[in-house]
């Protein structure tokens, strides 16, 4: 079997992979991961995922099989990033407060050839107010998050609803990720 490689930092990916018994190592691909003038939210997540695969695989690493993906948060067709600071989460957090968003996810795989797929969800969040906001902040949790919150974490406590893949909005949406691995001779629960 093909050694697998996970072109991304994120523990919550690599974790993903385990869940579904996928060993991997891990290599994270040093890209520019500013969105572009007027880029679509899909088109911007499936260049980056794309741009991360083909890091890592230009890197000499042909006889693997690369995995890469990007996530982003999106309300109103603004893509949302990480906060830089705790006014940057109130104003993102804020903005999420008692509506639904967009979250895509992009999975990039480079094997055999290159398989890529966008996953959409939505979330739905409750009012929040600014003292919550700030209490979630000083958890360090929503620090490295799109959108400034973790659904696996203590940030669930904001959704009222889903609609779409919980890994997605995680990072990785292991239903599309298994497909595109079976595509690659890889399947998940073999006999």
């Amino acid at each position: 079997m093909k050694n697998i490689i996970l072109a991304s930092a994120s523990p919550r990916r690599s974790e993903l992979l385990k869940q579904i018994n996928i060993a991997h190592s891990i290599k994270v691909a040093d890209i520019d991961e500013t969105p572009l003038p007027n880029e679509k939210p899909a088109d911007y997540v499936l260049r980056v995922a794309h741009e991360k695969s083909l890091a890592i695989y230009q890197q000499g690493n042909q006889d693997s099989i690369i995995l890469a993906a990007d996530t982003s948060v999106v309300l109103d067709g603004e893509i949302m990033g990480k906060p830089d600071n705790l006014e940057h989460a109130i104003a993102m957090l804020s903005a999420l407060s008692a509506k639904t968003h967009k979250v895509y996810s992009a999975v990039s795989i480079r094997g055999e050839r290159t398989q890529e797929v966008v996953c959409i969800s939505e979330v739905t969040f409750r009012g929040l107010s600014e003292q919550e906001i700030i209490n979630y902040w000083q958890t360090g949790e929503p620090a490295d998050k799109a959108g400034a919150y973790a659904i696996q974490g203590l940030g669930s406590i904001f959704v009222q609803s889903i609609q779409g893949s919980f890994s997605g909005i995680m990072g990785l949406p292991l239903f599309e990720t298994a497909q595109l691995l079976a595509n690659e001779g890889i399947g998940i629960l073999n006999e």
